[in-house]
């Protein structure tokens, strides 16, 4: 009886100290263009359920002076924080198919909380168009899978939220 009882308290004590670990994958089709092609800008992010971003992340650009006609992204964290800007800066990318992996932390590097929150997906392109995708998401502790489709810019989305303990 006494094994038992040291065993569970062991389990517990274990149980409580793993942390969880919640990844994002995000998988998107940028659309190739006719006629004279220039890469696109895009900025992917994550706002809170009041419109206030908690996470930027990935920026892909060339030159810094067209960062103000990714317009949402722009009034909403690039113009406020320069050294964010460029940390997660990274080149321009060509139409295709692109995933990038990243935990689901704040700008902070600490984890969401529960709750909803939006994975915002921004395209512009130098003589092209223009477009912005909206995928609201929930964080609750479970695995899940969000889908979406573009228009103009954009092809499929995909964004998925895994949880794993350590």
């Amino acid at each position: 009886m006494k094994i038992q009882w040291v065993a569970l308290l062991l389990w517990s004590v274990i149980s409580l100290s793993a942390k969880a670990q919640t990844t994002g994958k995000l998988q998107l089709s940028l659309k190739q263009q006719t006629g004279e092609y220039h890469a696109p800008y895009t900025a992917v992010w994550i706002e809170n359920d009041r419109a206030g971003s908690v996470r930027s992340l990935l920026l892909w650009r060339d030159d810094p002076k067209w960062l103000k006609d990714i317009r949402r992204w722009w009034r909403k964290v690039g113009r406020k924080d320069a050294a964010l800007v460029d940390a997660i800066t990274s080149a321009t990318r060509v139409a295709g198919n692109h995933t990038q992996t990243f935990s689901l932390n704040d700008d902070d590097q600490k984890p969401l909380a529960a709750g909803r929150y939006t994975l915002l997906v921004e395209v512009v392109r130098e003589k092209g168009g223009r477009e912005l995708i909206r995928m609201p998401f929930e964080l609750d502790g479970t695995d899940k899978n969000y889908n979406a489709k573009g228009s103009t810019e954009l092809g499929k989305i995909n964004f998925s939220i895994q949880h794993k303990f350590n």
